[in-house]
């Protein structure tokens, strides 16, 4: 079947091409659509938004609707306007009376008509707006030039006129305003959007007095104090809306793509941009500071390039790390600015919560949360090992739940279930077509479609453990979290009962020397061995690999596939969850904080992957050679200075900090005090760089 038409995922109903929701006078939306001409309509739809509650309310002179099933939630509210859902909520929280309810109108109205966002609308047909403000820092800080273009290639540069500030920068404002009525974006991205430029612009329009009515329908634009969590980190900032148009933050989409990869140097454009190599040239790229300045004064042609580099870089890394959650606005009942910083469970809650109001039926209370064990990782061997292969249960977890039905009790409707079944089929069917498809953008489209169904399908655990999840079930995620690991232990003895070697299990799978490498291996030793120690490793055949592929699926249950995926030259064992792998190309991998420890200055990562890299190809006696070097280059300071400087993020307020300091909770860090000084208004989250 055709992905989109499974309603359970993409909604039931199919209205196409719908581009933004926004609420509209009492009682109704505005639905903006594209037309195949390009143009974009809205049409105005009735709006009844609704609670969920515990109990018949008509003693409250309320009409309810009795749903199906015995769960906690067994009646429906409907109202005719947002005001009187937030009179209602207030009545029944003052009633004392238990009940759920969106706090999103988008979601409201998403949710209670099955619709979502872009459907049968092609990425590139996505009207995506790019901006960048270069400022004026010090006293007198202005505007100095604001970058614009879109994904149709077109650009415009507006630089104010350093000569006559107050006005140029005024007109310069106002015609931002024009180009985004005119051009009529149906998103406007750039790169740290919400922490940087929005919140300058919105300073200085309200110092000079000037609007910033960019909404499809003349609305203003708005923010809200907002906290997200990524992976261990906490950035705050301010969320900005805008009525009929999105918000896209590239910074953002560069910090979620590095929670699985840990391969990002840092999160400023140009270090993103060069790491997926797109910048056109390095040196206008990291243009800054006064030199910027200077050249903005002198007019001078570099002030232009670097000022268009912005929105460029801004545009392909767009390009690159949209198309996922473009599609995933396709799925969840979420406006495509939020989609991205919700959290995966949250999502997975949504579709749950559309198909039990689709049907009618109750829902239950939020789960009473209980710690339970989680994933198997082991060590069994610290130092060098080689020939090392990686096997894998393929999407282990999924694969436990279906096979061992581990679905949430409260789930009545079994949408777990069917969900898991076909975002599984679904994302091997897309894998497949992508290898198939010839042309490059259909391609990167169904690339874009089997990542996305690859965090769906590895969200379903998640979502079992997650406090937020009405149908979450905690038992039910400690039986996965346990059988997983009867597993993996399974496999382990397995492979060492029949002469095989294993180095480490971790999240990623188990590493393993097979049998006829293995004598190569003594548990313990540390020193990296030459090349020739070696040369048993040539022994290994690809018979020999299926055999060991075969002899494990034998003994795993039916519907438990064994994947040996992976082989390296080498295993640099350090401790748990922290290693290194030497691929057969020659390229060094690196997995653990405690070897790539972002704290650490540029120049200590580098020295400590090349180091790892002389022991994994049995070098050890370079090592020398390369400290010698590496201390030449710092005492002629032959390197540029970042080099040398550490980049901390900033996990409390400047004032949260003070108050630590004044209390004695915690020592001075250089980060926080340069933050201090700087009389800038740094956040949590906010990255500090410098050199000591």
């Amino acid at each position: 079947m055709e992905f989109e038409k499974n309603t359970l995922l993409f909604g039931a109903d199919p209205t196409p091409r719908i581009v933004a929701i926004e609420l509209g006078e009492t009682g109704t939306v505005k639905v903006y659509r594209r037309e195949r001409d390009g143009s974009t309509i809205a049409d105005v739809e009735p709006f009844h938004p609704f609670v969920w509650a515990d109990s018949d309310v008509v003693d409250l002179g309320i009409e309810t609707e009795k749903l199906r099933g015995d769960l906690k939630y067994g009646w429906l509210i409907t109202v005719d306007s947002w005001k009187e859902l937030i009179a209602l909520r207030n009545g029944l929280k003052n009633a004392g009376r238990d009940f759920f309810a969106f706090t999103d109108p988008v979601q409201h109205y998403l949710t209670a008509t099955g619709r979502t966002l872009f459907k049968d609308l092609p990425f590139k047909e996505l009207k995506r707006m790019q901006l960048e403000v270069l400022s004026f820092e010090g006293e007198g800080d202005h505007v100095m030039s604001i970058a614009i273009s879109d994904n149709s290639g077109w650009e415009e540069l507006v630089v104010v006129d350093p000569n006559n500030v107050e006005e140029s920068e005024r007109d310069a404002l106002k015609r931002l305003t024009a180009l985004i009525k005119q051009r009529d974006p149906d998103v406007i991205e750039g790169h740290n959007l919400f922490r940087s430029d929005l919140p300058y612009l919105a300073g200085r329009a309200k110092k000079l007095k000037t609007k910033l009515d960019w909404g499809r329908s003349g609305g203003f634009l708005r923010s809200r104090p907002s906290r997200l969590q990524i992976a261990e980190k906490t950035i705050d900032y301010p969320k900005f809306t805008i009525d009929g148009r999105h918000f896209v933050d590239t910074f953002l989409l560069a910090q979620f793509y590095d929670v699985g990869m840990r391969s990002l140097a840092g999160f400023e454009r140009m270090d993103v941009a060069r790491h997926f190599d797109l910048c056109d040239d390095e040196q206008i790229s990291a243009f800054t500071g006064k030199e910027l300045e200077r050249a903005y004064l002198e007019n001078s042609e570099t002030f232009r390039r670097r000022a268009l580099c912005g929105v460029r870089e801004t545009r392909a890394l767009s390009d690159l790390l949209s198309p996922s959650y473009f599609i995933q606005a396709q799925i969840f009942p979420y406006n495509y600015q939020d989609v991205i910083v919700r959290g995966n469970a949250t999502r997975i809650n949504a579709l749950f919560l559309r198909e039990y109001f689709r049907q009618r039926h109750s829902i239950p209370e939020l789960p009473m949360p209980r710690a339970f064990e989680g994933g198997y990782t082991d060590i069994f061997f610290t130092g060098v090992a080689r020939n090392v292969w990686h096997c894998d249960i393929a999407s282990l977890y999924p694969s436990v739940m279906l096979q061992f039905e581990c679905f949430p009790a409260t789930d009545q409707l079994q949408i777990f279930r069917h969900l898991l079944t076909d975002v599984r089929t679904f994302r091997l069917e897309a894998k497949a077509k992508m290898r198939a498809e010839q042309d490059p953008a259909k391609q990167h489209h169904l690339q874009a479609l089997q990542n996305t169904f690859k965090i769906l399908l590895n969200s379903f655990y998640g979502y079992l453990g997650f406090a937020q999840g009405h149908f979450a079930d905690f038992d039910a995620a400690a039986r996965v979290t346990q059988i997983g690991r009867d597993l993996l232990k399974k496999m382990i003895e397995w492979l060492n009962a029949h002469g095989a070697h294993v180095v480490e299990v971790d999240t990623d799978g188990i590493y393993f020397v097979p049998p006829s490498s293995a004598s190569s291996v003594e548990a313990g030793v540390s020193p990296a061995r030459s090349k020739s120690d070696a040369a048993d490793t040539a022994a290994t055949t690809g018979n020999e690999i299926e055999e060991l592929q075969r002899g494990l699926a034998k003994e795993l249950p039916v519907g438990i596939d064994v994947e040996i995926d992976e082989q390296f030259d080498a295993m640099f064992s350090y401790k748990a969850k922290n290693y290194a792998l030497l691929t057969k190309d020659g390229d060094v991998v690196i997995k653990g904080g405690a070897l790539k420890s972002r704290g650490l200055e540029k120049f200590q990562r580098v020295f400590l992957e090349e180091m790892i890299k002389l022991i994994m190809e049995g070098k050890p006696e370079a090592i020398p050679q390369l400290r010698n070097e590496f201390e030449q280059k710092i005492r002629n300071r032959e390197w540029k200075i970042d080099m040398l400087m550490k980049t901390d993020t900033l996990q409390d307020s400047l004032d949260k900090y003070r108050v630590k300091i004044a209390g004695s909770a915690r020592n001075r860090a250089a980060a926080y005090e340069l933050a201090l000084a700087s009389g800038r208004n740094y956040r949590p989250g906010d990255q500090i760089s410098y050199y000591i």
